[in-house]
């Protein structure tokens, strides 16, 4: 690296990851450190995914952010804390190698913008996607080729989770300085491919009370959540690992519906307590519960974290006929055509039998559209100069 470029943009996506097994609650608030060790499902980003550009140059004056196409306050802590580790980890890396004199660029201030394609603070998983894709882009135009678990985490705690593709684990660590609070991935995006997800978006509104707050609620008043991060989750997480490695659809989805409901139950022995279920999150529960009877085994199961939103898992040849189910139970107000996104799915039949054995009367409109996905890859690195968020001034390019 011996001549100094005066730019460098470098733009990458990150995927949405969705916890089986719940992280909630932080045993360091600062470094974002948990009091209990999560399993994640990493979504394909033909669906869902963050995009972010990061510019640096020696003409910037400051740094600056924009999301989603409005300037966003770079001040705020948990932003800064990813440029400060980012920033250090450079120093560090560099100033370790004797050949390459510190560079200018570790100086240059950056430009940052990112988009989702989904919708933000919803109760998608959108900073986990986000702030991966921040500490991601980051580390490449800085060339820090360490870890990123970190300064992913020191963002949003289960951002750290969305650096891998597949199946992943945030091991909780014990150390104080968190050095051993990191993702590692159970298995890869190619391991169970049968296995879709089918996102229920009951609303895209920002919900009343955010994961920060309520995390350090519950924290601070529920005994049931102190005992689950003590003598639940562990045996869980390992129960998980070999539910997953075996493919084992039956334990995997059960133990993901026990998980979702755990957590929401944590959450209502929080004082005073907090509901992120509606009731149309509530019938959602009742009717794979319904249907799952119906065919005597788990063939779906769902988990809703921190909103109303339900995801559910399933393996490809049960989709059309769950997809029947939902539209049949909650029938799309107008947009009959786009209810449907994603992935394609074949219609499929609901028997009377089943329809029966549903037994809820339906309710228009109640979910808004659905999103068919399946296991994907981690962060990717996009080489075109076209997908670059940002132009060679360091500014948002139009949208057209």
């Amino acid at each position: 690296m011996a001549s100094e470029k005066p730019y460098l943009a470098v733009t990458c996506t990150a995927p949405v990851n969705i916890a089986v097994i719940k992280y909630w609650g932080k045993r360091d608030e600062e470094l974002i450190l948990p009091i209990n060790s999560s399993l994640s499902v990493t979504l394909h980003q033909d669906q869902l995914k963050t995009t972010t550009t990061a510019v640096i140059s020696k003409d910037f004056t400051e740094d600056r952010i924009w999301l989603n196409g409005r300037e966003e306050d770079i001040g705020q802590p948990r932003i800064q804390a990813c440029l400060r580790e980012i920033r250090r980890l450079a120093r560090k890396r560099r100033s370790g190698d004797e050949e390459d004199p510190l560079p200018l660029s570790l100086n240059y201030k950056v430009h940052v913008a990112s988009v989702n394609n989904f919708p933000t603070a919803a109760g998608l998983a959108s900073s986990a996607s986000g702030y991966a894709c921040l500490a991601y882009a980051l580390a490449r135009v800085y060339g820090v080729e360490s870890d990123l678990s970190e300064v992913a985490r020191r963002g949003s705690g289960s951002a750290c989770r969305s650096l891998y593709g597949g199946f992943v684990e945030w091991q909780m660590g014990e150390q104080a300085d968190g050095k051993d609070s990191v993702a590692r991935q159970v298995a890869p995006e190619s391991h169970w491919p049968e296995l879709r997800v089918l996102i229920l978006v009951v609303s895209a509104e920002k919900k009343l009370t955010g994961s920060t707050v309520g995390m350090q609620t519950s924290v601070e008043t529920s005994p049931l959540l102190r005992f689950r991060a003590e003598a639940v989750v562990p045996a869980r997480m390992a129960e998980m690992i070999r539910y997953v490695k075996e493919r084992n659809f039956q334990g995997f989805g059960e133990l993901t519906m026990k998980d979702s409901n755990q957590f929401h139950a944590t959450c209502l022995d929080t004082f005073p307590p907090i509901s992120y279920l509606n009731d149309t999150s509530r019938r959602i529960i009742h009717l794979v519960h319904r249907f799952n009877a119906h065919h005597g085994q788990t063939k779906v199961a769902y988990t809703f974290d921190a909103g109303p939103n339900a995801v559910i898992f399933t393996l490809d040849d049960t989709v059309a006929e769950f997809v029947a189910a939902v539209r049949h139970s909650f029938p799309p107000e107008s947009n009959g055509d786009k209810f449907l996104k994603g992935l394609p799915v074949k219609p499929g039949r609901l028997s009377d039998e089943l329809k029966a054995a549903l037994g809820m009367d339906p309710t228009p409109g109640s979910i808004k559209y659905i999103i068919a996905t399946q296991v994907g890859p981690g962060p990717q690195i996009l080489d075109h100069p076209h997908a670059h968020l940002l132009g060679p001034d360091g500014l948002p390019k139009p949208t057209v």
